[in-house]
């Protein structure tokens, strides 16, 4: 992989041949990205002793957008250069427990929105997945 797109170690590994994020010119794509943990876990998902799984979009919401941070911070880029995100929801009953997280991380100065609805994501455990382009130029 060149240096314009990473796979960084400290993040889920990809399911899939794909970075976490590559550059175009003063451009950075940001993969889709879960609440998945580089253990294979999922922040907001809790199964107790018998097995029954609870699902918390606000706890994945927050993972989402903080390994996004993270991930943008590897090309020394923050959440204020993003520009554009694609939200995917697995359900939009969950629309305004994730608004309200989203609103915690940025306000109508912040990057374009588009929030959709898909049939599922690649595990049954993910309510959102987010992808995100931001504008950081070049030095």
């Amino acid at each position: 992989m060149n240096q314009n797109s990473k796979v960084l170690a400290e993040k889920a590994t990809p399911r899939g041949k794909f970075p976490h994020i590559k550059r175009a010119g003063d451009f950075l794509f940001v993969s889709g990205t879960s609440s998945r943990r580089p253990d294979n876990s999922f922040a907001g998902a809790e199964a107790d002793e018998f097995g029954a799984v609870t699902l918390d979009i606000k706890v994945q919401t927050k993972a989402v957008i903080e390994n996004i941070r993270d991930i943008l911070a590897s090309m020394d880029a923050g959440l204020e250069d993003l520009t554009e995100v694609m939200v995917f929801l697995v359900n939009m009953n969950d629309f305004k427990a994730y608004n309200e997280v989203y609103g915690q991380y940025f306000d109508a100065s912040g990057p374009t929105r588009t929030t959709v609805a898909v049939h599922q994501l690649p595990h049954p455990h993910l309510l959102i997945e987010i992808k995100a382009i931001a504008y950081k130029p070049l030095k």
